[in-house]
């Protein structure tokens, strides 16, 4: 399991209107544990696109990172992780209307 420590959420302007609802990315930076399979010493972050609609809203992909490198890591995260990430995507992204 990860830990979020900082994040930042913005809006994706759509000027062609061709995405249905609204999408939001996240930067999540997180901490892991040493002995987690995901650990890094340079850090890690999560880039998450979370779209949101009149009816529903859901997280659309996620993909992890280095912090120091920005090397993408071919990893999946644990099913309770990816329910972590869209939980707190679920709760945060009216900030990137701000």
């Amino acid at each position: 399991m990860f830990t979020i420590t900082t994040y930042t959420v913005e809006l994706v302007r759509d000027p062609f209107g061709i995405l249905t609802g609204q999408r939001y990315e996240f930067i999540i930076d997180i901490e892991v544990e040493e002995d987690d399979e995901l650990y890094s010493e340079s850090g890690l972050y999560i880039r998450a696109i979370y779209n949101v609609t009149e009816e529903t809203s859901a997280l659309m992909k996620y993909e992890l990172y280095e912090k120091t490198t920005e090397l993408y890591l071919d990893f999946d995260l644990e099913d309770d992780e990816v329910a972590v990430v869209e939980a707190f995507c679920k709760e945060h992204y009216s900030e990137g209307n701000e």
